[in-house]
């Protein structure tokens, strides 16, 4: 429905901001305003204030702002126009009435309410049976789990007997349909099935409700443990998709709104545990991975919810599923955290060894999206080459090349290229010639470069170029490698002047890069440099001498870097040193790799004489 400019201008007139924001904000008169404490951040000053002239709210502390629609759908979770329908029956403004729907549309309207009548009415029948004689094994289980008389009324816990037609037959007595039964979920039927029966027996029940708290659909636990379907959920119905779906929405969203905070763990189970001893903002998707339209309610609820999976393996592939439906969508303030658990322990295990203390504890040492997603990639594979580092360069990129907010993209390049930059510092090799091991989290978010003599990071410029490509990286194993081309193999002049030119003045690769990565080279070793220094500028564009040669070390190349600067000493190679002129550098440049054009066969000259040399 579309709310006119003059109706939403007719409820702010006759309900004043101090009147809505006064139920949840302690408000004392200041002048011509009130002023509280903000309802957005714990603090002591207040710094909110209201002013009913002006008919706006205002938060100094968090730059929240806005009016009474605003203040609702910021402190209840509520979507536009349930704050417009909740604040126009307070104001005793009626509503316009739609347009009279066309007969196939209110036969659909007809339908649907009919069974959102017709699961409130499993609903109850369900709580019933719970207390009923039958009802004592449904009972001894939630006793088992912990669940208190409370917990079980809140959310209205039931039992499904374990008869086929019990459910059936009492939706019969009150007056529906076999096919509105079958439409809703609640019975089996159709043409290949000749008689129709219960979908739930011998269950204990938790009712599946929207975000206006009607019950939609159900969930059921076995009772029976040679059951093969532990959990068993309805079936997409007109009023249920599951994938749309997260339970325990409609109560955890003022809570989330309160807390500034949602956590999605994995089962029914969790979320009744946790909001027994005070989460109240737990919910859960239903069966399945977290989709698109799930986490967009978690993030209509907080701007980073925090995901509390099982401490198992499905419970690490669920959350690293998560990623990947979580990169498409990213916004700056927007993402995700990840709180772990130990390995077979769920969170209902930890609030009832520990209580609500020992689940904060987790949830305090949630790890952001960047780190979880780099931890996976890392976990991959084995990174003790140049090329397989290099690879994981490249697939990091293309992951991140996902993400379509520039601002956020821009940043997760910068921090995977400092997370990279730490666990190669790890795995860098000893003196001895062994790799160390990077730990299992790798990462430190905001980490700046080590000041160290291995990297020659923060060294005087003059020294710089050639730190760390003696005794950090030339070990004797790394010497007689394939990259350091052998004990002293001859690198030819040539190549070796085409990627001095290039470490000393990256600005070439921007240039150039696609001549670069079609020159033939002779020497296996400085075509991998080359791969190297071009897999480096495609994770960053604009890279400066320095961080390309701190990378290409870290990679293990340093004693490669030596070697070439031992070969390019001549007079004659002037243009490839760091502190000529750009206009000298080109014309230098796109000469020799003229040269190296012809010498290979390479028809692309650059336009540039070709003098031989």
């Amino acid at each position: 429905m579309r709310f006119t400019p003059h109706l939403l201008d007719e409820i702010r007139a006759r309900l004043p901001v101090s009147q809505v924001v006064g139920r949840k904000v302690s408000l004392k008169r200041q002048g011509r305003e009130f002023i509280g404490l903000s309802p957005f951040k714990t603090e002591k000053t207040p710094s909110f204030t209201v002013n009913d002239q002006k008919g706006f709210y205002h938060c100094f502390a968090t730059g929240e702002h806005g009016d009474v629609f605003t203040f609702l759908m910021k402190t209840e979770g509520l979507a536009f126009p349930e704050a417009v329908e909740r604040l126009a029956e307070e104001a005793g403004v009626e509503l316009p009435k739609s347009l009279p729907p066309t007969p196939e549309v209110q036969a659909q309207l007809d339908t649907r309410e009919r069974l959102y009548q017709l699961v409130e009415v499993a609903a109850e029948y369900f709580a019933a049976n719970l207390y009923s004689r039958g009802g004592q094994l449904a009972r001894d289980y939630l006793a088992r789990r912990g669940l208190s008389e409370e917990t079980i009324a809140t959310f209205r816990l039931g039992y499904a007997i374990d008869d086929r037609t019990a459910l059936m037959n009492h939706l019969k007595k009150a007056g529906y349909s076999e096919g509105e039964m079958i439409a809703s979920g609640m019975i089996i039927g159709g043409e290949d099935i000749r008689e129709p029966y219960d979908r739930f027996r011998n269950r204990a029940m938790f009712p599946i409700t929207d975000l206006k708290g009607r019950v939609i659909a159900f969930g059921g636990r076995a009772l029976d443990p040679q059951q093969p379907a532990k959990y068993l959920n309805s079936n997409d119905t007109p009023l249920f998709h599951k994938g749309r779906v997260l339970f325990n929405a409609h109560r955890a969203r003022h809570a989330a709104y309160e807390k500034s905070n949602v956590i999605a763990v994995e089962g029914y189970m969790d979320v009744l545990a946790l909001s027994q001893v005070g989460f109240h903002e737990a919910v859960a998707p239903l069966g399945t991975a977290l989709t698109e339209e799930q986490l967009g309610l978690l993030w209509r609820m907080s701007q980073e919810p925090i995901l509390c999976f099982d401490g198992d393996g499905a419970g690490r592939k669920a959350a690293f599923r998560a990623i990947d439906t979580a990169l498409p969508h990213l916004k700056p303030g927007s993402s995700l955290r990840f709180a772990f658990l130990a390995d077979g322990v769920d969170p209902d295990d930890v609030v009832r060894e520990s209580g609500a203390k020992g689940l904060q504890s987790v949830l305090d040492k949630a790890r952001p999206l960047a780190e979880v997603l780099f931890e996976r990639e890392w976990g991959e594979g084995d990174w003790s080459t140049p090329e397989r580092r290099a690879g994981l360069e490249v697939r990091l990129a293309k992951i991140i090349a996902g993400i379509p907010d520039q601002t956020v993209r821009q940043h997760y390049e910068r921090d995977m290229r400092e997370r990279l930059f730490t666990a190669w510092r790890k795995t860098a090799p000893n003196r001895d010639g062994t790799r160390g091991q990077a730990p299992v989290s790798v990462s430190q978010p905001g980490l700046k470069r080590p000041r160290d003599a291995a990297s020659g990071y923060g060294r005087p410029a003059a020294t710089r170029a050639t730190a760390g490509t003696g005794a950090a990286f030339a070990s004797e194993s790394l010497k007689q490698s394939g990259q350091a081309a052998g004990h002293g193999a001859a690198l030819p002049p040539r190549e070796a002047l085409i990627l001095c030119c290039l470490l000393n003045h990256p600005f070439l690769i921007d240039e150039h890069a696609e001549d670069i990565a079609a020159l033939q080279f002779t020497s296996q070793t400085l075509r991998n440099l080359r791969d190297a220094i071009l897999c480096a500028h495609a994770m960053e564009k604009s890279l400066d001498s320095t961080t390309l040669r701190s990378h290409l070390q870290l990679l293990g190349s340093g004693y490669v870097l030596l070697r070439i600067e031992q070969v390019t000493k001549r007079r004659s190679d002037r243009f490839a040193e760091p502190d000529a002129e750009a206009g000298a550098v080109r014309e230098g440049f796109e000469h020799v790799i003229a040269l190296q054009q012809g010498r290979t066969g390479v028809s692309r000259p650059f336009g540039a004489s070709h003098a031989g040399r």
